[in-house]
């Protein structure tokens, strides 16, 4: 009967259910793992500490314990994502008919500490780019990498998933499959678009230029782990510390608001569903921003 537990129904065999339900769905995979690994890490918790497995036993006390536990032993971002993932899974449960009431109904997740990811300064960004101003193929496809992303701010995924049909040159824009398979288009810079065409002229004679992702390298297609270790490398060479591809979307987030962008188109651009990830990207940058508005105004205009 929908809405009362089975007795004889454990987590365990209830993530399962979860995940296939999550594929049909045609959630991410990054997303399916999410949720499904978090399940399951509380559905060991719970059998570790000698709790009840049973989907109908579980209690807000349980998962209170469970959330102790995660917060004690990782970083307070870890153990508040978990937090979210599990509380989809027991969103399913109940809309599943296999619970009345979620455990955590009404719970609120763990408090993160306020730590802005800090923008780049203007002579890290033209470090970055002196470091790859050289004429090799390596040296062109480097630099058009990070034009894009200091152009754009998307994130590592949607960059490492460009192909050459996702560039529609004349217009300066690319096509770009953020989270949900959901589809954008995304404007680029003049700059960039003069790397991108240094880049692909050298990458019509490369021995992988037949294959469809616009990256490639000596052994084909680059990965988000490619692009990831080729700013590292750079980063080295220009001797600029802590370059990792999300800093690029917070810093392009800032920037953009200094110019003055609107809060809806830059939600259109990143790909944003909420106004919150507005206030979030940037946030190390808004006293700086916040300085350089209040200089603008002529508050003595008038004495």
């Amino acid at each position: 009967m929908l809405g009362v537990a089975d007795p004889d129904l454990t987590v365990s065999e209830l993530v399962d259910d979860f995940e296939r339900s999550l594929k049909a769905a045609r959630k991410s995979p990054k997303t399916v793992h999410g949720y499904t690994d978090a399940a399951r890490r509380f559905a060991r918790f719970l059998d570790d500490h000698g709790m009840s497995t049973g989907v109908g036993d579980v209690e807000r006390q349980h998962v209170e314990a469970w959330v102790i536990d995660q917060v004690e032993r990782h970083a307070p971002a870890t153990a508040a994502g978990r937090y979210r993932y599990l509380q989809q899974f027991w969103r399913w449960v109940v809309t599943e008919g296999e619970r009345e009431v979620s455990p955590m109904a009404n719970m609120s997740p763990p408090k993160l500490p306020v730590r802005p990811v800090p923008v780049f300064e203007l002579t890290e960004l033209r470090a970055l780019l002196s470091a790859t101003s050289g004429t090799t193929f390596e040296d062109r496809r480097d630099h058009a990498v990070i034009r894009l992303f200091m152009a754009t701010g998307m994130r590592l995924g949607e960059i490492a998933g460009l192909t050459t049909e996702s560039l529609v040159r004349e217009e300066q824009a690319v096509l770009v499959i953020g989270k949900g398979d959901r589809g954008r288009w995304v404007p680029y810079s003049d700059k960039a678009a003069q790397a991108l065409d240094r880049y692909l002229r050298l990458r019509r004679r490369h021995p992988y230029a037949h294959v469809a992702a616009l990256w490639i390298g000596q052994r084909g297609a680059l990965s988000s782990s490619g692009i990831t270790q080729l700013l590292r490398r750079r980063a080295r060479t220009a001797g600029v510390a802590d370059v990792h591809p999300h800093r690029f979307r917070h810093d392009t987030a800032h920037r953009a608001q200094v110019a003055g962008i609107s809060e809806s188109d830059l939600m259109e651009v990143f790909g944003w569903r909420s106004p919150e990830m507005v206030r979030r990207y940037g946030a190390s940058a808004r006293a700086e921003r916040a300085r350089a508005n209040f200089r603008r105004l002529d508050l003595e205009a008038d004495l």
